[in-house]
C-alpha cells in the first residue's frame, strides 16, 4: 500500500513495486517502477507523494538518453525507439524494430571494420615509408574501398524508399468538381469521412487523413475541384488545391468516365504530365463516354474504378504501392536507413570514399587518402553516436515524450 507519509492512516492506493537492479534495466541503472490503479486522482496523489519525497519529473526522452549514455544502446537504436512510437503501419513498425535490434548498427560496424583495415595498411606505410606498399597491397586497399562504396550506395538507394515508411507518402486526389473525389476518399478510408452530394463544389477546402496502403503510411488529401473560379471563395479553394498538388509525392487525377473530357480535364492533364501521377477513371458502373486513349497517351498508370461501389479500389492501391516499391523493396526485408541524419552522414562518407579512390587511382599523397578515410569513419561514428555533441542529443531526445 502507498500511504501519505505525514498521516500514515491515509491510504492512497494499492500498488505493485518492481525493482530492477543495475545493469539489468532499461538505463543500466537501479530503477523502481510503481504500477498503480488507473484514474487521474490516484495517479496524481501517488506522483505528488513521490515528488515530495525528493524525486523529480523526467525530461523528454531522459530514460532512453541514459540508456545511450550508459552504453546499453547506440544512437541509432535510441532513435529507433521514437520511430517505433511514431510508426503508422505494421511495416513502419517492423523497420523501427529491426533498427532497435541493431540491424543498422551491424551494417555500419561491418563497413567501419573494412575501412579501418584499409586505413591501418595506409598508416603503417606512412609511418614506415621504407616498407612501401606493393601492387598487391594497393589492390587490396582499392578492393576494400570499392566494397565500402558499393555498400554505402546501396544503403543510400534504399533510403529513398525507406523515408516513405518513416515520413509517410503525401498523396493528393484532384480533379474537376463532381468527378467523385470525396467518394474515392471514403472508399480508401472504408468509412464516410467526406460529404458526398451530386452538387458540384461541395468540398471547398482540402481534407486530410492517414491510411495504410499495402504497409505504406499514406497521408491522403481530398482537394476542392479545380475549375475557373467564379468567386473569391472558389479562388482560394482552387489555390489551396494547386498548392497541395505541388507538394504531393503522388497525385491521383480523377476523371468522370461517364462524360467526355472537358477543358478543365485537359488543363489538369497538361499540368500533371511531368508529375508522378496515377490517372483514375471513375464511375465505370455507368455508360462510358470518356476518350480513354487521350488519357493513356499522357499517363503510364491508368486504373478504372467505381468509388461509389469500391470496385477496383484494390487495383488503385496496388498501383500506389507499385510506384513506391518499384520492385526494389521486399515486404519481408525491412529497410535500414530512413533517418535524415543517418542519410546525410552516409552521403558524406560515400563522397569521401569516392574521393579516396580517385586519389588512389591518380597516385596522390597517401596522407591525403588516409585523411579522407579518417573523415569518412568520423561520419560513420556520428551515426552510431561514438562521438557526439550535447546539442545533438538535446535535439534528438527533445522529440520524445516524458515516459521514454
Amino acid at each position: 500500500w502507498i500511504a501519505d507519509g505525514e498521516s500514515e492512516q491515509e491510504i492512497i492506493d494499492e500498488v505493485i513495486l518492481t525493482v530492477m537492479r543495475a545493469p539489468k534495466s532499461y538505463t543500466k541503472e537501479d530503477i523502481v517502477e510503481i504500477n498503480c490503479h488507473g484514474g487521474i486522482v490516484a495517479l496524481r496523489r501517488v506522483l505528488d507523494l513521490v515528488l515530495a519525497s525528493g524525486c523529480r519529473l523526467a525530461c523528454p526522452g531522459e530514460f532512453t538518453r541514459r540508456a545511450f549514455l550508459n552504453g546499453r544502446i547506440d544512437l541509432t537504436q535510441a532513435e529507433a525507439v521514437l520511430d517505433i512510437i511514431r510508426a503508422k503501419t505494421d511495416y513502419s513498425l517492423k523497420i523501427g524494430l529491426e533498427q532497435l535490434r541493431g540491424a543498422l548498427s551491424r551494417s555500419i560496424n561491418k563497413i567501419r571494420k573494412i575501412l579501418l583495415d584499409a586505413l591501418s595498411i595506409l598508416e603503417a606505410n606512412i609511418d614506415f615509408p621504407e616498407e612501401e606498399i606493393n601492387g598487391a597491397g594497393l589492390k587490396q586497399i582499392r578492393n576494400q574501398l570499392n566494397t565500402i562504396s558499393n555498400e554505402l550506395i546501396a544503403m543510400l538507394n534504399a533510403s529513398k524508399h525507406a523515408q516513405v515508411f518513416r515520413e509517410g507518402l503525401h498523396v493528393v486526389i484532384c480533379g474537376k468538381p463532381n468527378v467523385g473525389k470525396s467518394s474515392l476518399l471514403n472508399a480508401l478510408l472504408k468509412q464516410e469521412r467526406s460529404i458526398v452530394t451530386s452538387i458540384p463544389g461541395t468540398t471547398r477546402d482540402y481534407l486530410e487523413e492517414i491510411i495504410d496502403i499495402k504497409g505504406i503510411p499514406v497521408r491522403i488529401v481530398d482537394t476542392a475541384g479545380i475549375i475557373e473560379p467564379k468567386d473569391l471563395i472558389e479562388k482560394k479553394a482552387v489555390q489551396r488545391s494547386k498548392q497541395q498538388m505541388d507538394l504531393a509525392d503522388l497525385v491521383i487525377l480523377l476523371f468522370d468516365g461517364s462524360k467526355k473530357l472537358s477543358r478543365d480535364d485537359a488543363s489538369l492533364m497538361a499540368k500533371l504530365k511531368k508529375k508522378t501521377c496515377i490517372a483514375a477513371v471513375n464511375k465505370i458502373d455507368l455508360k462510358q463516354k470518356i476518350e480513354k486513349n487521350k488519357i493513356t497517351r499522357v499517363f503510364k498508370h491508368v486504373v478504372d474504378i467505381s468509388a461509389r461501389s469500391a470496385q477496383n479500389i484494390n487495383l488503385l492501391e496496388e498501383a500506389v504501392a507499385k510506384l513506391v516499391y518499384n520492385g526494389k523493396v521486399s515486404s519481408g526485408e525491412p529497410l535500414l536507413v530512413s533517418n535524415l541524419r543517418h542519410i546525410e552522414a552516409l552521403r558524406q562518407a560515400q563522397k569521401l570514399i569516392a574521393q579516396a579512390l580517385d586519389s588512389l587511382d591518380n597516385k596522390l599523397s597517401q596522407e591525403l587518402i588516409a585523411q579522407d578515410l579518417k573523415d569518412a569513419n568520423a561520419h560513420l561514428d556520428d551515426i552510431l553516436g561514438r562521438r557526439f555533441q550535447e546539442d545533438l542529443l538535446d535535439k534528438i531526445f527533445s522529440e520524445f515524450c516524458i515516459g521514454k
